[in-house]
């Protein structure tokens, strides 16, 4: 009687030996197929934020065929095209994005963004209108200073560069793209005084110095600001003062200019030389 017991017991316990190493092995599948994705995603990371651009489109290239179905992939290959300098091949991969289920309304903006490294504003402003107003990030809002700027709508670019200003911890970018495009509409002392904020927030911004020294010198000011600079930036600066003083017929300011440009700077100064015999 008790063997008639023990053999169903056997069967019974075999059985479900058996549905726990089968359940075991599909969440060790499963974990892996996790730690795999987590690891890919790890990887297109570090590629978009380390790698060389053309290397990265190179690998995201190779993903995207290997793993047609991963956004993040498609994604990542088109942030490379962008980085990379080829926005118009970037431009059909962010629309193979934003068609798929899982994209996210950062990559329309990111749309927008590559439309605009094309100068196809119109497109640009048709991709951001779709956006909804609750997405209100810094990124989305610079392009819609930018879009605003190119439609000469001055106090719309206003509005948005000073929210895309609040929105970052690093304001300077934007704030030199503003200062920027008050130069370019002939506010001389509103662009000086953004230029000077955003080297107060980035001392080391190029451009900015640049910009800076050019508004200075749209109001006949040459002398160069009090800033942190090198010699060689010194140099430069020097030279882009001294041609904006001769664009505005200040000739013997801009050759005074030139020649403490050549002095200034620690090595042959071509361009400042050239400048100085197109003079004399």
């Amino acid at each position: 009687m008790l063997k008639q017991w023990i053999a169903p017991l056997c069967l019974v316990g075999s059985v479900f030996l058996a549905g726990c190493d089968q359940g075991r092995h599909e969440q060790t599948e499963r974990a892996i197929d996790d730690a795999e994705s987590i690891d890919q995603e790890n990887m297109a990371e570090l590629m978009l934020a380390a790698g060389n651009p053309e290397e990265a489109v190179s690998y995201f290239t190779r993903a995207v065929e290997e793993n047609p179905d991963r956004i993040v992939f498609r994604r990542g290959l088109a942030k490379s095209l962008a980085r990379s300098g080829r926005a118009d091949e970037a431009i059909p991969i962010w629309q193979e994005v934003i068609a798929h289920p899982d994209a996210e309304l950062d990559d329309q903006v990111a749309l927008a963004d590559a439309y605009i490294r094309t100068n196809d504003w119109d497109k640009a402003r048709d991709t951001l209108d779709q956006i909804p107003p609750t997405h209100e990030t810094y990124q989305r809002y610079r392009l819609e200073a930018m879009v605003a700027d190119s439609r000469e709508e001055w106090d719309r670019a206003d509005s948005f560069y000073e929210i895309a200003a609040e929105l970052t911890a690093r304001p300077a970018g934007v704030l030199n793209n503003w200062g920027y495009s008050r130069l370019t509409r002939g506010d001389h002392s509103g662009a000086e005084r953004l230029f000077t904020d955003a080297l107060r927030h980035d001392p080391t911004l190029f451009t900015a110095k640049n910009n800076l020294v050019l508004a200075r010198a749209a109001q006949r000011n040459y002398e160069l600001p009090m800033l942190q600079m090198t010699q060689t930036e010194r140099a430069e600066l020097l030279h882009t003062m001294a041609l904006a003083a001769i664009r505005q017929d200040d000739v013997a300011v801009g050759r005074g200019l030139l020649e403490d440009a050549i002095e200034t700077h620690p090595q042959h100064f071509e361009a400042a030389v050239l400048a100085l015999r197109a003079l004399q």
